[in-house]
């Protein structure tokens, strides 16, 4: 069994109990010798998990089981495999299969493919690093008077001479003199945007993708777009999480469901049923080690042997840094930053149909910003059909996440939109039809990123003007 903390003795003898139950964990099966076919696939299953205690998404988590970002309800979702149904009978619930497929493994060596530029796509359409990189190279120099591509760190595999990626922003704004400069004290306020910090979502990044088009296409010619560009910094991180990206492509139209990046130096032999790598969205140093994380390390929510742990996180968080002035001045969970910040940060998630707003980690405590952090993910979440709340108000708690380090660390106001099928169009799921981009969900998250970008300007004032 993995490890835990147990705090009471009436836990312990829980633990003991399903232990006597269950003579593997997900992570200890995920570790064993594994059959596949010839092809080097598993059977993937996602479950329909009713549930009936706020604790018992903890308890899924804590046992090592994949919990997607979904929820109907007091209903959760986990996947895994056929196997995976007694498990989940034996911890006390009652699981339904919901859907079935089959999903390639990750194969050595970890290698990018690499046909290269814009136009390298897999999966009927979906843009691989090469692709991402390289539209952010030619957006800046097409439009050398609105974008700036920035390096600003390398991924774990290039890091340690496994070849691996660079780590690139971009900022879009209408150029002045002075602007995009990796200096906090700015002069335009920032919105900052990212997406695919879990490698397996892939809707997140083509949201990124068309934004950046959105705003250098658009100027001079719809007037949001152009007043937007001539007062605030954009800045883009498509791909956050690029060796876990690479993994995923190397699927081809059957793409690998990588989450994490591709550390694997807490030990490999995963097997059919776990994954290499640090969960990033686990590994932030705020809250770690808190509730929705493992320490299995072939589990999904794996935080990493310490905070901030992973490169592709002290590099965005460096970057964050040079971009955002720390206005937070007290540490603790309720001490506010001041009305007057500015700035705004979105990270993009799927496929829960959400607004995510912190503390994510823990939802029995709030910011010192709750009432304006509530009002803008309750506009958010009006735009796009979406629930709003604090993340184990609605969905589970999970610490260690992006969103709570930047409004910890710096006051920035920080929100989390996880995308997905509100309306039942069949988009849902972390690959849906690539289709499903232009049809579905850009329509749908446009005016958001639209109307979000606008409050950079002073976003905890958003409660007291009631818009």
């Amino acid at each position: 069994m993995p490890r835990k903390t147990l705090v009471t003795t009436a836990a312990a003898a829980m633990v003991l109990a399903l232990t006597a139950l269950s003579p593997m964990s997900p992570s200890a099966l995920a570790r064993a010798p594994q059959r596949t076919d010839a092809s080097g696939e598993r059977t993937v299953v996602v479950y329909r998990v009713p549930t009936h205690d706020r604790r018992d998404a903890q308890k899924l988590i804590s046992s090592g089981y994949d919990l997607i970002e979904r929820r109907q309800g007091d209903d959760l979702f986990v996947m895994g495999d056929p196997s995976t149904a007694n498990g989940l009978r034996r911890l006390g619930f009652a699981p339904t299969a919901v859907e079935t497929m089959q999903k390639p493994l990750p194969h050595q060596p970890r290698t990018p493919r690499s046909t290269g530029g814009v136009d390298d796509t897999y999966d009927g359409g979906y843009h691989t690093v090469d692709a991402h990189y390289a539209h952010l190279d030619q957006v800046a120099a097409q439009h050398p008077d609105m974008a700036k591509a920035v390096t600003y760190g390398q991924s774990w595999l290039k890091q340690n001479g496994r070849g691996g990626r660079d780590l690139k922003a971009v900022c879009i704004t209408k150029m002045k003199q002075g602007d995009c400069r990796l200096d906090p004290n700015s002069v335009k306020p920032r919105f900052f945007l990212m997406s695919q910090i879990h490698a397996r979502e892939l809707t997140t990044g083509e949201v990124s993708w068309r934004w950046i088009d959105n705003l250098t296409n658009d100027y001079g010619k719809d007037p949001d777009i152009t007043a937007l560009m001539d007062s605030t910094e954009m800045w883009v991180v498509p791909i956050a999480n690029p060796d876990g990206v690479d993994i995923v492509a190397q699927g081809g139209d059957n793409p690998i469901l990588q989450r994490k990046n591709a550390d694997d130096s807490q030990g490999g032999g995963c097997g059919v049923n776990g994954q290499t790598g640090v969960d990033l969205n686990r590994n932030a140093g705020t809250h770690w080690g808190g509730a929705g994380t493992s320490t299995e390390p072939c589990s999904e929510t794996y935080l990493g042997p310490a905070a901030d742990s992973e490169p592709e996180n002290t590099a965005l968080e460096g970057l964050f840094r040079q971009l955002y002035p720390a206005v937070r001045t007290g540490t603790g969970d309720g001490d506010p930053a001041p009305a007057t910040a500015k700035g705004l940060m979105i990270s993009l998630h799927s496929d829960a149909s959400m607004v995510l707003l912190p503390w994510e980690a823990d939802h029995t405590i709030h910011t010192g910003n709750d009432a304006a952090l509530r009002a803008l993910a309750g506009k958010l979440g009006s735009l796009t059909g979406y629930q709003s709340g604090q993340a184990g108000e609605i969905l589970y708690d999970a610490s260690g996440g992006t969103d709570d380090w930047t409004y910890d660390k710096l006051g920035l106001a920080s929100l989390t939109i996880e995308i997905g099928d509100s309306d039942g169009r069949g988009c849902s799921g972390f690959t849906p039809a690539f289709s499903c981009q232009d049809s579905y969900f850009w329509p749908k998250l446009k005016p958001a990123l639209i109307y979000a970008a606008k409050q950079a300007v002073a976003p905890y004032r958003t409660a007291a003007r009631g818009r």
